[in-house]
Parts: structure tokens; sequence; C-alpha cells
């Protein structure tokens, strides 16, 4: 017996032919992973800004804790001239503090925000005549606006 209509194409090559993928699909997954990252990106980016904002805050807490140290111990707060820098190192120009710690009130480091810049300080304050006002310039590294200050630390709670 003999047949004579054609035998289908073996599995093997059919296989072949179907196993990959075609441009298009992988552009679509890759136009899909895209627009995914996009979503995470912005979510991430709120994040570290807000997360930015709360370290000024907390430096500014921590500054203005060693700046009443530096007050207990030597019965006035650095002079601006001075700067903050009188909490790192002794300063050499009037007045001279009387009773320095040996190891300063802060580390070099606790002295820049987020950002990378230094602190402002100014004493006697505008906004806290009676003590210092001490601020960060913000995102931005320009005055006002988006300013983080000791003066407004209790506004947002």
């Amino acid at each position: 017996m003999q047949f004579t209509h054609a035998l289908p194409a073996p599995l093997d090559e059919r296989a072949g032919r179907r196993a990959g993928f075609t441009l298009i699909e992988i552009m679509a997954v890759v136009v899909i992973m895209g627009m995914l990252m996009a979503t995470l990106a912005v979510g991430i980016a709120g994040q570290i800004d807000k997360a930015r904002i709360s370290t000024a805050k907390a430096k500014i807490t921590r500054l203005e804790q060693a700046l009443e140290f530096y007050q207990m111990d030597n019965a006035r707060f650095p002079t601006t001239d001075q700067g903050l820098e009188a909490l790192v190192t002794k300063p050499s120009s009037p007045p001279v503090p009387r009773s320095f710690t040996p190891g300063g009130y802060m580390k070099p480091d606790g002295l820049e925000d987020p950002w990378g810049q230094l602190f402002e300080y100014r004493v006697p304050g505008e906004h806290n005549p009676h003590s210092f006002d001490l601020w960060s310039l913000g995102p931005d590294g320009e005055e006002g606006g988006d300013d983080i200050a000791n003066w407004t630390q209790n506004e947002n709670v």
C-alpha cells in the first residue's frame, strides 16, 4: 500500500519556527518595562525629597542642641562671624570661649544640609531675637521659598 498525500512537517521543524519572539513582541515588553520604571522613579524621587527635608529638620534640631551646650559652657552663643564652625573648632576671634569642650560640640559633617550646603546661622536672630536663627536654603540653594528653618519647625506639626 502506498500513500499519496503529503505528510505534515516534522515536529522539530514546526517548533523551530515558533520558538522565538518577534521584534514587535520584544518592543512591546520593553515599552511596558519602561513605563513601569518611569512610574517607580517618580514615586522614589518624591520619597527621596521628603527624606532630605526630614534629615534637614533633624540636623537643625541637633545643631540647636549643640548651640545650647555651647551657650551653657561659655555664657553666650557663637557670634555670627564665628559661625557654626565654632561648634567644631575653638574660635580664635573674640569673644574667645572661656570653657570650650575639647572635642567640640559637633562633627564637621553635621554643619552641612542634605544638599551639601552649609547651614545658615545668625545671632541674634531676626525671627528669634533672644537666641539665633538657623536654616537651610533647601533644595534650590537660594534664600526664600523652600527654606527649612528653626523658626518654622513647629508650624508643620
